[in-house]
């Protein structure tokens, strides 16, 4: 959800900027901008639509320069128009790209229109424009400006502020929402993801809370929110520049689902050396689980699903009472806290808003202990949490979410086990059992891949339905929730997910020959009450889809179509079951010509609330 880019050079970095947009376009915008400053003038440059549409914009326009800063933008205030592009100008050259929300944008918009600002858009970022300015007309440091205009501000922000009067320099601040500083050779750069600017540098070093960096040719110094020069120590990432390269698929998205064998082999590999050991968690793993006495895990979208399935791994294998709780609505509960219930965090980016806010509110009430389950090193998650688990899934540039999701699975059950371990409720030969189901997940699922012709099949029959079910039981029920999320996101048709036991308590009424009902039915102990759900489906005329184990008894008939999967892989079944149905939200959509990897009104980082 939005992006930055930065550039101070010797040498033009329009390419620098463009590329790096490029490479954020995976996260979601609508529009894209540059401003550029050389011999002591401001260019700008904004396009509605891709960023291909701003580099030949930028080009036919001659823009060039050694300093300069870019953005895509995600709208929240403003509709999608050149005018709510950023980056945002005032006067003598100042130019402005955030990410974020200023929720008092209103009373400085009003202060500053008394003052005789004329505004050109309905968005709160030119607030930061024409703010920046009016300090900087009284004093004309535009170091000292900046600091003045963002002690104003109320929300959350990262921003880079570039003027025309002084040439040399770039500033950029952040306060809730994520920046990073790239460090090259004599030239360094700025951005809210490490992915825009690994073609440049794998040299990063990371902003924390309330920092300000004003960045030269000859270097950068960062102060702090107490206005203290700050030390924040540099990174190597550990992304690459073939990471983000599409290869031989269509989409971003079925490369991803692709890659789920490896990312889920290189994710369990250090369980799979070290056995169920705290040490997996971090330093003080013992200590800190030894003493929790219930988990509750906090995630947004699909890693929400992640923490459904997780409770019940957590309650059945540790007996650890647990509850999984969506972050934007957890921190607005007026909830009972116990500071001996650790909290766990699951995110991708390790940037999402409202999951890093919940955080920092479970923290302000007394919790002591947490854990993120997290994709990527250097996030402000795995930052200000205690204990942490990367997951490996490599770099996921699709909106919808697949391997970070199996990934995230096999992280948590991990988790669940090693907690189980160390409050004495796992036997040697369950220990046993379960690092063998881990060694045999990644070949399971590419049995799951090689079934892709068939899912294609059931895809041409949904390509043409306007609405859907998905139904499941017990720690499936939450692989059919995220089935039904994938169908929805990237396909666009709508699609719902109950517990299969929920059926004739309402959903029933919506079912007939038009309404395609997806069935997870894995051969578990709930199979035979599973099979009596479906018959009620099938006695009112709906058409089920049943993903069955191979060891399960259904048979394809009129109105039943079944897909066979590997057998039974017990307790880690819902990382197999939840792949053919990304696969089948995938082709429908290809069959539909949407945008697959950029679904309207999405983002992939939801990084504002």
């Amino acid at each position: 959800m939005c992006g930055i880019v930065g550039a101070v050079s010797r040498r033009d970095v329009v390419p620098i900027l463009i590329d790096g947009l490029k490479r954020l376009e995976y996260r979601g915008y609508d529009s894209a901008g540059i401003a550029i400053v050389s011999n002591g003038e401001l260019r700008r440059v904004r396009s509605v639509g891709r960023v291909a549409q701003l580099e030949a914009e930028a080009r036919a326009q001659q823009v060039s320069g050694p300093l300069g800063i870019a953005h895509t933008r995600w709208a929240t205030h403003g509709v999608p128009h050149i005018r709510n592009a950023h980056p945002h100008q005032s006067l003598d050259g100042i130019a402005v790209v955030h990410n974020g929300i200023i929720e008092n944008h209103e009373a400085l918009r009003l202060k500053l229109q008394q003052q005789g600002y004329v505004f050109e858009s309905e968005t709160d970022t030119e607030v930061i424009a024409h703010l920046v300015h009016s300090c900087y007309a009284r004093h004309r440091d535009l170091a000292r400006a900046v600091r003045e205009a963002i002690a104003q501000l109320e929300g959350a922000y990262a921003i880079a502020v570039v003027c025309a009067q002084v040439p040399d320099r770039m500033l950029a601040a952040r306060r809730g929402s994520p920046l990073l500083l790239g460090l090259g050779d004599g030239e360094y750069f700025l951005a809210s993801d490490a992915a825009a600017l690994i073609s440049e540098t794998r040299k990063m070093l990371y902003l924390e809370e309330g920092d300000v960096v004003e960045l030269t040719l000859e270097g950068y110094l960062i102060t702090d929110a107490d206005g203290h020069p700050a030390s924040r120590a540099p990174h190597i990432s550990e992304l690459s520049a073939e990471t983000a390269e599409l290869g031989p698929y269509a989409h971003y998205m079925q490369k991803e689902i692709a890659e789920q064998p490896r990312a889920l082999a290189d994710t369990v590999e250090k369980v799979l050396a070290l056995g169920f050991v705290p040490e997996l968690f971090g330093q003080n793993g013992a200590e800190t689980l030894a003493s929790i006495d219930s988990v509750m895990l906090v995630a947004c979208g699909t890693s929400y699903h992640a923490a459904m399935v997780a409770r019940y791994w957590i309650e059945q294998i540790a007996r650890v009472p647990c509850w999984a709780e969506v972050a934007s609505e957890y921190r607005y509960r007026d909830a009972v806290h116990d500071p001996a219930t650790l909290i766990v965090t699951i995110s991708q980016s390790g940037e999402t808003a409202d999951t890093l806010a919940a955080l920092k509110h479970a923290q302000a009430c007394g919790h002591r202990h947490s854990l993120a389950v997290c994709n990527v090193p250097e996030s402000a998650l795995t930052r200000h949490s205690t204990l942490t688990f990367l997951t490996r899934a490599g770099m996921e540039i699709g909106v919808a979410s697949t391997k970070a999701f199996t990934t995230q699975l096999v992280a948590l059950f991990a988790f669940a086990v090693t907690l189980a371990k160390l409050k004495g409720r796992l036997s040697p030969a369950a220990e046993t059992e379960y690092l063998d189901a881990l060694r045999r997940i990644p070949n399971k699922v590419q049995h799951v891949l090689n079934l892709e012709p068939q899912l294609q099949l059931w895809a041409d029959r949904f390509a043409s339905k306007r609405h859907a079910l998905f139904l499941g039981r017990g720690v499936h029920y939450p692989i059919a929730l995220e089935g039904s999320l994938k169908l929805k996101e990237i396909s666009y048709i709508h699609a719902e997910a109950y517990p299969a036991g929920e059926l004739k308590h309402g959903p029933l009424a919506l079912v007939d020959a038009e309404m395609p009902v997806v069935a997870v039915a894995p051969n578990d102990a709930l199979l035979e009450k599973l099979k009596s759900n479906l018959q009620e489906v099938k006695a009112r005329g709906g058409e089920l889809y049943v993903l069955a184990d191979n060891d399960s008894q259904f048979t394809s008939e009129e109105g039943i179509h079944v897909i066979r999967m590997p057998d039974h892989e017990g307790i880690l079944s819902p990382v197999v079951h939840v792949v053919p149905l990304q696969l089948l939200a995938y082709h429908a959509a290809c069959r539909k010509g949407t945008d697959v990897d950029k679904p309207r009104n999405l983002a992939k980082s939801v990084t504002v609330e």
